[in-house]
């Protein structure tokens, strides 16, 4: 195949990319020694070898482009492949070729089976070759969404395991499911208890895990704290997953779950977020907050309708038992309305007027100046004692150095010191912080006992789930009766309303007097609201 055009200069082209299409191709570098040998044997006069790996599938390969800019300019008249299917698989690139023939600019590309030149024959049959690679493209991106449709459809997750899990490579290709990790399957799990008890923080646990337990990822990293949260986003823990992300299709995977669908909506909450939408029938106020008294299981809820013959509609919604610790659990349902009447009888005996909130935070106030003087002395004998500790390791520094202690006795002092020193370390910092921490806890107390009512009717789906969140973390719900163990902070908070509920209700302005500076004045005389320097503090918590 000699060529007839000896003052014709031609680019060596030969591209390969990680594509499923380029499986078969030769390398790059194949691909340059078998175009050489072909240079070689017809003589052709090569201006330079371009090379590159980029994916054909679409425009913008950068070494392609510049390429035919450069025979757009006359710069070179020809090309040599390896096939048309490296030049292209799309139909922009398939177009500038053949325009560029139909230009006079391009005058032959050669491959080592065939010469395409600028005759109709030649573009049509270009065209058509680079046209099926094409094809093949389209064919293949088919298949494979068929392919993970079809899979998703079987619950199957299409995509790369999260941490606690890992994804099963013995089985056949479209039935490779997900399985758990034995080795970070249960430690994960705990993660997500940790969270949901509310004692610790996300990042409180996070640490834990990482530091304590030692908890890495498949590849060895550490778990980053932006994975963590995406982790405690993800619903593909709860069971469920959305295929395309974004898509809004949601499906129920046949993987184990780590956690149930209202404890993932009770940690969206917790981390402040509303959660994607999800195929749910209905959302519910209390779900995930409560467990049966009899069988410790959580309490999930249903809705009901009813539909009389005169056309009435009726709904009801009841709360139940899930029986997944005890199928034989014999608790019956409660209705919402009835619940949320003995939720309301509980925070209604909290509840504080304006007045008494004011009150509060100014006695709080001045409690805390009165202990200041005691707490500073504390403070000053606890920074003494800690840079006697300080002093005490650097005088057995100096013991060892001088031989004046065995190894082993350094050791033993020196672990003991350091004990003593995280101890005092940590009341010191208790110590300086105490004041501000009692007055913010005695803040967000009064806050939600003047506020709970109001939060309560009012505040939506949301409100009720704060609110009843907030009574304790151990509700529960047994023979129809909800037992709210109350924060500790919440407990004389109870005993503080009856007593201001009695000095509301007996109180009698006095004309010229201010309404406020009365009322304060009776909360100081009561012994039950304002208790004398050897009483024990009702609000520190």
């Amino acid at each position: 195949m000699k060529n007839t055009t000896n003052n014709t200069e031609y680019y060596i082209y030969a591209r390969k990319s990680s594509e499923t299409e380029d499986r078969q191709v030769l390398s790059i570098e194949s691909q340059k020694n078998e175009l050489l040998d072909l240079v070689k044997r017809d003589g052709l006069n090569i201006k330079e070898i371009k090379e590159e790996a980029h994916s054909a599938k679409a425009p913008g390969r950068p070494v392609f482009s510049e390429m035919l800019d450069c025979i757009e300019r006359g710069i070179v008249k020809g090309i040599v492949v390896w096939h048309v299917d490296r030049l292209s698989r799309n139909s922009v690139d398939t177009g500038r070729i053949v325009y560029l023939f139909d230009l006079g600019k391009l005058i032959e590309i050669v491959t080592p089976t065939q010469v395409f030149r600028n005759t109709p024959n030649d573009k049509f049959m270009l065209s058509l070759f680079c046209g099926q690679a094409k094809m093949e493209n389209d064919n293949k991106a088919l298949n494979v969404k068929r392919g993970l449709k079809a899979k998703v459809e079987k619950g199957m997750f299409p995509s790369h395991a999260p941490t606690g899990y890992l994804n099963n490579r013995y089985l056949d290709k479209g039935n490779k499911d997900i399985i758990t990790d034995p080795d970070r399957f249960n430690l994960v799990k705990k993660m997500f208890e940790m969270v949901l008890s509310q004692i610790y923080t996300p990042i409180q646990v996070l640490k834990t895990a990482t530091e304590d337990w030692k908890l890495r990822k498949t590849d060895g990293k550490k778990i980053a704290r932006s994975t963590w949260y995406g982790m405690l986003s993800n619903s593909f823990y709860a069971g469920i997953f959305e295929y395309p992300l974004g898509s809004g299709n949601w499906y129920k995977g046949i993987h184990q779950p780590m956690i149930s669908e209202e404890q993932f909506d009770q940690i969206q909450a917790i981390l402040g977020k509303k959660g994607k939408q999800r195929p749910r029938a209905h959302v519910f106020a209390f779900t995930g907050l409560m467990r049966c008294g009899e069988c410790k299981a959580m309490i999930t809820c249903e809705e009901k309708i009813k539909r009389q013959k005169n056309g009435n509609v009726h709904r009801y919604i009841y709360y139940h038992c899930t029986k997944r610790v005890n199928p034989n659990c014999t608790q019956g349902s409660i209705e919402q309305s009835e619940l949320e009447k003995q939720i309301l009888q509980t925070i209604g005996s909290l509840k504080i007027p304006p007045e008494f909130h004011d009150w509060g935070l100014k006695w709080v106030k001045r409690e805390n100046q009165k202990e200041s003087q005691d707490r500073n002395l504390i403070l000053t004998q606890q920074q003494r004692a800690y840079k006697e500790c300080i002093a005490q390791l650097d005088e057995l520094i100096d013991m060892r150095a001088a031989k004046e202690i065995t190894p082993e006795e350094y050791v033993q002092k020196k672990t003991k010191l350091q004990k003593d020193k995280v101890k005092l370390k940590k009341l010191l910092d208790d110590t300086d912080d105490t004041a501000t921490k009692w007055h913010n806890k005695a803040d967000e107390m009064f806050d939600f006992a003047r506020d709970a009512v109001e939060k309560f009717n009012n505040g939506g789906l949301e409100g009720k789930r704060y609110v009843l969140s907030r009574l304790g973390s151990n509700l529960i719900l047994k023979d129809k009766i909800l037992t709210t163990n109350l924060e500790e902070t919440l407990i004389p908070m109870k005993e503080a309303a009856k007593e201001v509920k009695k000095i509301h209700e007996t109180f009698e302005p006095i004309e010229g007097i201010d309404r406020i500076t009365q009322i304060e004045a009776l909360y100081s005389q009561s012994p039950a609201l304002y208790p004398q320097p050897d009483s024990n503090r009702r609000f520190t918590g």
